[in-house]
């Protein structure tokens, strides 16, 4: 890494509090459950006080926004899975939002300040990422600076939905595996200067960082089950990593040293301990009597060895049925988008519209948080994949690859539920891609940018395109910024905003 660890670390932190003050300036506004928090936002507030989600009573919204949390149904002691709510993802994304609840209150700003965190988090750990696969802290920065201004990526973390906490730990489990790439060569290394040479090299030992991938895996899949897209791609993805790192050094047998030395370790980081988290995180679930299908007071009666037996029959059960809402979730929706639309912007999801009287200068206002991208960095994205895909056909690059990796991961598997079950799909699900088609758009700015060695002129007509990119990427967001946050503004200036007047109203 060239440079010091100072400006490493102080350029990407600084990203980070700039994002930070976008996304937590008014987080409680919209004082309104906006979308999916009518599901979400009562599920981790359940969580929070039974251990299980929990039936709410009729007009429980209006309840809350009253300003009374008294929206519980109630049960008999004898009766409590009476109460139990049937829903259909896993809990550890509403532990999240929860925790806010607990600190906060169960207000607007309580329940949307867990993903203002992680938001802000990701904004740092891709900067931090980037900067590492780049050898440069500008082009960091910049990663960082774009995720910042992408209006899909701001507006999710203004909001109690799943998909930001998603996002976060794929993303986290993304940067470990790029660090322990860089672990694992630098021991290789060491062995080949110091030991002598084998056909398959040496076993690595405990690699904490594919750990700490496997425990972020474990937890994206803990928040929704489409987690295990990235964890069954990037632990295929770790494993070529390590072949082409023995292959690196000159062994003559990198494959079956592989297979041989690293497949027990990734299966055990990348396999068993993200299903130990996944299981852990139904912790609530398992502790209590009032979870959907729980049957806690018939266990109870039969002794601990058939407590534990039936706990585990009826949570396989619970995912069966889970299984079966998801496969045939198939209701038409306003906003529903297939996938192959996303990557354009077609139909972003309103999140929030109110027509309020007054407070904008005219007789017609609006009101809006509309869950979109920012186009110019959506656009730039497409054309910066396209080009990782020239890159990595022509030279191999790793970096490309991964980007590749990582965005495939997040958005072909949603071509299959499209086509065979017609599954209705929202924009917000692309939120898992946007890292990584930003980290595109960064290895792109390199390679315009040239090399430390390149000509001036080269050097400086490349300054000048990627800084004109970023302004544009600004000012975008700028202009959007009103219909991401619901800001009181005249219906024509609304309307002006809505780049496809068909998809986006």
């Amino acid at each position: 890494m060239p440079g010091g660890a100072l400006w490493g670390w102080l350029g990407p932190l600084l990203v980070a509090v700039f994002g930070g003050i976008l996304r937590f300036t008014n987080l409680g506004h919209p004082r309104a459950i906006m979308f999916d928090e009518t599901y979400y936002a009562k599920d981790a507030w359940a969580l929070i006080n039974f251990g299980a989600e929990h039936n709410v009573v009729k007009d429980a919204d209006k309840i809350l926004m009253d300003g009374s949390t008294a929206i519980w149904q109630d049960c008999a002691p004898n009766e409590i899975d009476k109460c139990a709510s049937y829903v259909v993802h896993p809990p550890l994304g509403k532990w999240m939002i929860g925790l806010g609840e607990q600190i906060f209150g169960m207000t607007p700003f309580g329940w949307r300040f867990a993903g203002a965190v992680v938001g802000v988090l990701s904004i740092l750990i891709l900067a931090r990422v980037a900067r590492r696969m780049t050898r440069s802290t500008m082009l960091g920065c910049l990663a960082g600076l774009l995720l910042a201004l992408d209006g899909l990526h701001f507006v999710l973390s203004r909001t109690a939905l799943l998909d930001i906490f998603l996002m976060f730990w794929v993303l986290a489990a993304f940067a470990c595996l790029v660090a322990d790439r860089d672990w694992a060569r630098e021991r290789l290394v060491t062995w080949y200067e110091t030991s002598p040479l084998s056909d398959h090299g040496p076993g690595l030992g405990a690699r904490p960082w594919r750990i700490a991938a496997g425990l972020c895996l474990g937890a994206a899949c803990a928040v929704k089950w489409s987690g295990v897209f990235f964890l069954i791609a990037f632990a295929i993805m770790s494993l070529l990593w390590d072949a082409g790192a023995r292959r690196a050094i000159g062994l003559r047998r990198p494959y079956a040293g592989t297979f041989g030395k690293d497949l027990t370790g990734a299966v055990l980081t990348t396999a068993l301990l993200p299903a130990a988290v996944y299981v852990v995180s139904w912790a609530g679930w398992f502790a209590s009597a009032g979870g959907w299908g729980r049957n806690w007071v018939q266990a109870t009666s039969h002794g601990p060895a058939f407590f534990v037996f039936d706990s585990l029959r009826s949570w396989l059960s619970y995912h069966f049925q889970v299984l079966g809402f998801h496969t045939g979730l198939a209701t038409p929706h306003n906003y529903q988008s297939d996938p192959w639309s996303w990557p354009l912007l077609l139909r972003p999801v309103a999140f929030f519209y109110e027509s309020p009287q007054g407070g904008c200068g005219t007789d017609t206002c609006s009101q809006a948080v509309l869950g979109v991208g920012t186009p110019v960095i959506w656009y730039g994205g497409l054309a910066a994949l396209i080009a990782m895909i020239a890159w990595y056909v022509a030279t191999r690059d790793w970096r490309a690859g991964a980007v590749l990796v990582g965005y495939a991961a997040g958005w072909l598997p949603w071509f299959y539920y499209a086509i065979a079950d017609n599954r209705t799909m929202f924009l917000f699900y692309a939120i898992p891609m946007v890292p990584f088609m930003i980290l595109a758009i960064v290895l792109a700015a390199g390679l315009i940018l040239g090399p430390a060695s390149a000509p001036q002129g080269r050097r400086t007509v490349g300054a000048a395109v990627v800084g004109a990119f970023t302004l544009l990427a600004l000012v975008n967001f700028w202009w959007l910024y009103p219909v991401l946050t619901a800001e009181i503004i005249p219906y024509a200036e609304w309307s002006s905003r809505m780049l496809f007047k068909k998809g986006w109203i």
